[in-house]
């Protein structure tokens, strides 16, 4: 009975975000990651009526889910409508409908020009309906602030009549993302104390940025239920995250759910990837510095006695702590990072190599680990990293109606190779070319995982472009990165970068196979 349901509606509510559609296979892949790997408790993956390919979406769906016993677990929106909505899902396979009512008396009067009387009247038709057909039936109660804001007399009547029916759940939105974390808690108690039977769920925006606090206060008012879009994605200022409202509920409430944190960075990297929707840097959880220390007297303290940790541990997450390198670093931060590259270096060369860190901290340059062994053999010109492979030169053709072409010649060692061949891109046809010469010669080569190009900002045509490029190999992910007026070249850079890390074995890579 304490156990918290979460409805991850990102299929639904958070494919709403300006320019994000989602794929019949990406939607499949997210429904089964959130289901599998995740464990979210309920799914809501599309609204009736919108189109083909939604419909089509949703078959493959609730196929996988009929297959996989867990079709009670699918949603879908649909409308008070009489037959129309309840033809659709029932055509496309869904067994549980979120029906979506007016939870204001400004939406029913103006939107519907009805009364309550003729409103409840349409959704008892509805209800009637799916019972006969075995839809299971959740309600949301749109626009349900304002309601409780102005007309709280008609959501006591439309709840009334609710709580009497077959309805499993209501719902309840701040649709227009209003409400402050005082006045969620008090119109949530209000519900919960009204209706003890009813199970609420409280839906949250993020206009303000309290939909996290919003949802927290719904919680200890008693609500049951939460939903939730990875990455917060979702129309206007987005929706609750999972990972804030995941890491709220276990840390600071203390309260039971199924949720599987470990699998929480993968899937929102996958989200990331399919919707196109950068993840923040700051994101709490998921961003990309949130568990990286800058500053060198944290890293010192880490060092002594983990002062700087909370309970917040990257690997809950399936992330790890890093500590990063710029103007702010002290020697404690160069030190973790070179004891990831398996590095000593002795009290003078740290000196130089730490002047050097904040020397291109200061000129806003971006230093990784990746970086040290490069910088750490200009610092101290001893040869620390060696250029085992070098581009002695290349071609790259672009022709109309054509697809491009590249030519290679590569230096491995002492001994040189040459490939040409054809891509999609000038550096996708550049990527192929090499890796020929690597299936040649019989050596691993890594995965490119991700390919990040940023410009300063309000950059000329002849700015630089960094290409920051994220490699996996042998199960050990890393960054590298190009700097260059041309794109392309960046990304080559990069590239190159990455053989001479691997080929040196910079990282000591171990084979995880």
């Amino acid at each position: 009975m304490n156990l918290i349901e979460v409805m991850d509606t990102t299929l639904r509510d958070g494919e709403q975000t300006t320019g994000v559609s989602f794929s019949e296979a990406e939607k499949l892949a997210i429904a089964r990651l959130l289901l599998d790997e995740l464990k979210v408790n309920r799914l809501e993956v599309a609204s009736a009526r919108v189109s083909e390919g939604e419909f089509r979406a949703v078959q493959r769906i609730t196929q996988w889910a009929a297959k996989n016993n867990c079709l009670d677990k699918i949603e879908i929106l649909g409308f008070v409508d009489g037959e129309v909505s309840l033809n659709w899902i029932e055509a496309a396979g869904g067994k549980v409908l979120n029906l979506l009512t007016k939870g204001s008396l400004k939406h029913v009067q103006s939107q519907l020009r009805k009364t309550p009387e003729q409103h409840l009247a349409d959704i008892q038709g509805v209800l009637a309906e799916a019972e006969k057909r075995g839809i299971t039936v959740n309600v949301y109660l749109e626009d349900w602030s304002n309601g409780m804001l102005s007309s709280r007399d008609y959501i006591f009547f439309m709840v009334d009549a609710l709580s009497k029916t077959k309805v499993k759940r209501i719902m309840l939105p701040d649709t227009l993302g209003i409400f402050n974390p005082d006045q969620t808690w008090e119109t949530c108690k209000a519900m919960c104390d009204r209706y003890p039977g009813v199970h609420f769920d409280f839906h949250a925006h993020n206009d303000y940025d309290f939909s996290v606090a919003n949802v927290y206060m719904a919680l200890k008012a008693g609500v049951r239920g939460v939903h939730t879009t990875v990455n917060g994605l979702g129309e206007r200022a987005g929706n609750a995250p999972l990972a804030s409202v995941l890491g709220m509920m276990n840390d600071h409430l203390r309260l039971s759910n199924t949720l599987n944190e470990a699998k929480l960075n993968h899937v929102s990297r996958l989200v990331e990837s399919f919707s196109g929707v950068r993840i923040p840097g700051n994101k709490p959880l998921t961003g990309e510095y949130v568990f990286t220390q800058c500053s060198g007297v944290h890293a010192d303290g880490d060092n002594k006695d983990n002062l700087y940790f909370n309970q917040l541990m990257p690997e809950r997450f399936g992330r790890v702590r890093r500590y990063a390198l710029g103007k702010t670093s002290g020697k404690a931060n160069i030190l973790k990072n070179l004891e990831e590259l398996g590095i000593e270096l002795g009290p003078e060369d740290m000196k130089k190599v730490t002047q050097r860190v904040i020397e291109l901290g200061d000129k806003k340059e971006n230093v990784s680990t990746e970086d040290l062994p490069y910088i750490i053999s200009d610092v101290l010109k001893n040869g620390g990293t060696r250029e085992n492979i070098r581009l002695l030169n290349y071609s790259l053709n672009l022709v109309r109606k054509m697809k491009p072409t590249a030519s290679i010649r590569l230096m491995i060692h002492k001994d040189t190779y040459f490939e040409s061949a054809v891509g999609d891109g000038q550096y996708d046809a550049f990527m192929k070319a090499l890796w020929k010469i690597y299936e040649r010669l019989g050596k691993d080569h890594p995965l490119l995982t991700d390919y990040m190009v940023s410009i300063p900002p309000g950059g000329k045509t002849d700015a630089l472009v960094e290409t920051v490029i994220t490699w996996d190999f042998k199960g050990q992910e890393f960054k590298t990165r190009g700097l260059d007026p041309d794109q392309t070249e960046a990304a080559i850079k990069a590239t190159i970068k990455m053989l001479n890390i691997i080929e040196n074995d910079d990282f000591k890579f171990k084979d995880q196979k």
